[in-house]
């Protein structure tokens, strides 16, 4: 059951308990999580507060990972201070902008998808951070442009 992004799946052909899964579409990441009968079934709308930051915790880790591991894009953005030069800029339009604040540091990152309410608001701002990486290299024009 579940769209695109979001299921609950009950097993049928698997050993195992229900299971939630939140990915993010087109990027590869995901998080699950099996539900035994202590835990009970989350909430179709949002996960318990436990869950939440555990979800959270590991769409961090999976942006670090996949995004601004050392010696990344990511990373060499950070490590030459290529977003803030960029937004120090003055032509960047506010939303613009606003996206590519969200990734200028690792705090920054950090901070913004910490700050996630909800299963479907931690979702949301993964894939901002992911845009706003895709956003950084395309005005750069090349990666090298950015350093």
């Amino acid at each position: 059951m579940g769209g695109r992004g979001a299921s609950f799946n009950i097993p049928v052909a698997r050993s195992g308990g229900p299971r939630s899964t939140v990915g993010l579409p087109g990027t590869g990441l995901s998080w699950s999580v099996e539900h035994t009968p202590s835990q009970g079934l989350p909430n179709s709308r949002r996960l318990r507060p436990g869950q939440l930051e555990a979800l959270k915790q590991e769409l961090l880790a999976l942006l670090r990972e996949q995004l601004f591991a050392p010696g990344s894009v990511g990373a060499l953005l950070w490590k030459h201070g290529s977003v803030s030069r960029l937004l120090a800029d003055g032509s960047l339009g506010p939303r613009t902008a606003g996206l590519l604040a969200l990734i200028e540091t690792p705090e920054a990152l950090e901070s913004y998808l910490l700050r996630a309410q909800s299963q479907a608001d931690a979702k949301r701002r993964a894939q901002r951070c992911i845009e706003s990486l895709q956003q950084a290299l395309r005005l750069s024009g090349s990666p090298q442009r950015l350093w």
